[in-house]
C-alpha cells in the first residue's frame, strides 16, 4: 500500500499537538487534514472522505466520542478506520471507545513513531478485509454436504443415491425492498458460512449500528433475524427433502453446535429438528 494516496484526518483542538502530528505524517509521506474541533472535523471527514481518523476525546463543544458516534452513523464515513488519542487511558474510557466502535486507542503523550505503527496497522487491515470481502462476495454461493448435497442461492440441491442433484427452486424469505438488495444478497449467498452481522456491515460498507438501524427501520426485523430466518428455511427444506442428520444439516448451514443450531430451530418452531421432521414430513 502506497502511504501517498492515504489521507489522515488528525482532530485535535490543541494547536501544538495537532501541527506536531500533521507535520510528521506530512514527511512519512501522508496527505493531512487538520480540524481544530469535533465540529470541524465532522465536516472534513464528511467532504474530504480520509483513509483514517485520528481524534482527541477531550474537546470543547463536541467530545470524540460524539465525532466517533456521529461519523458511525453516517453511511459515507461509517467503515472509515477511527483511532482515539487522549490523555486518559482509564479501564471505562478505553471500554467506551471500543463499545462506539473506535478501531484503536492510543494515551498521550503518544509519539509519532507509535503513532505510525497504529496507523499502519489500521490501513493494513482495513486494506486486507475489504479486499477478502470483495473476493467472498463475486464467489458463487456453495455449501457442501458429505455427500455431495449442494445448498444453492435461492434453493437447496439435494444430493440423491443416484448422482443427480435435485434442484427445487424456493420463494426468497426477504422482502422486496431495492435500497436492502445488497444486504440480502450477501445473507443468501452467505447465510451457511456462519456470517454474523459485523461480516454484512463490512461487505456492503457500512457501520453495525448504523445497518441495524437501516434494516430494522425499513423491515421491522434485525440484520441477524434474517440471517436466523435464512437459515431455518435452509434447515426445514433440508429435514424434509434429505437424509442427512441433525449434525450435518447445522453443520452445512454454518453452525459450529448441533445444540446451538437445535436451540434455535426450536425457538422458531415449538419443536426440535428431530421431532419436527417426523411431524412435518414432505
Amino acid at each position: 500500500m502506497s502511504e501517498s494516496s492515504n489521507k489522515i484526518l488528525v482532530i485535535e483542538d490543541d494547536n501544538v499537538t495537532r501541527n506536531l502530528y500533521l507535520k510528521g505524517l506530512e514527511a512519512k509521506g501522508f496527505n493531512t487534514i487538520g480540524a481544530d474541533n469535533g465540529l470541524a472535523g465532522i465536516q472534513q471527514a464528511q467532504k474530504r472522505i480520509p483513509d483514517l481518523v485520528i481524534c482527541d476525546i477531550t474537546m470543547p463543544d463536541m467530545d470524540g466520542y460524539s465525532v466517533l458516534t456521529t461519523l458511525r452513523q453516517d453511511p459515507v464515513t461509517a467503515i472509515i478506520p477511527f483511532i482515539f488519542l487522549t490523555g486518559s487511558s482509564s479501564r471505562a474510557d478505553v471500554r467506551k471507545a471500543m463499545e462506539l466502535g473506535a478501531d484503536d486507542y492510543l494515551s498521550k503523550p503518544s509519539t509519532l513513531d507509535e503513532l505510525l505503527r497504529a496507523i499502519t496497522t489500521r490501513l493494513q487491515k482495513q486494506a486486507t478485509l475489504q479486499y477478502w470481502w470483495n473476493i467472498q462476495f463475486q464467489k458463487a454461493p456453495k455449501s457442501v454436504f458429505e455427500d455431495n448435497s449442494t445448498a444453492i442461492a435461492g434453493g437447496v440441491g439435494v444430493g440423491e443415491a443416484s448422482g443427480r442433484e435435485a434442484m427445487i427452486p424456493q420463494k426468497s424469505i426477504f422482502p422486496c425492498i431495492p435500497e436492502l438488495k445488497e444486504v440480502f444478497d450477501f445473507i443468501e449467498a452467505h447465510y451457511h458460512q456462519g456470517i454474523t452481522l459485523c461480516d454484512v456491515a463490512l461487505a456492503v460498507g457500512y457501520s453495525s449500528a448504523y445497518l441495524t438501524n437501516r434494516v430494522a427501520k425499513q423491515t421491522g426485523e434485525t440484520v441477524n433475524c434474517w440471517i436466523v430466518k435464512r437459515r431455518m428455511a435452509g434447515a426445514r427444506f433440508l429435514l424434509q427433502n434429505s437424509n442427512q442428520t441433525v449434525e450435518k444439516i447445522a453443520k452445512a448451514l454454518g453452525y459450529q453446535d448441533v445444540s446451538h443450531f437445535s436451540r434455535q430451530f426450536r425457538q422458531h418452531h415449538g419443536l426440535p429438528p428431530q421431532a419436527w421432521r417426523k411431524e412435518y414430513p414432505h
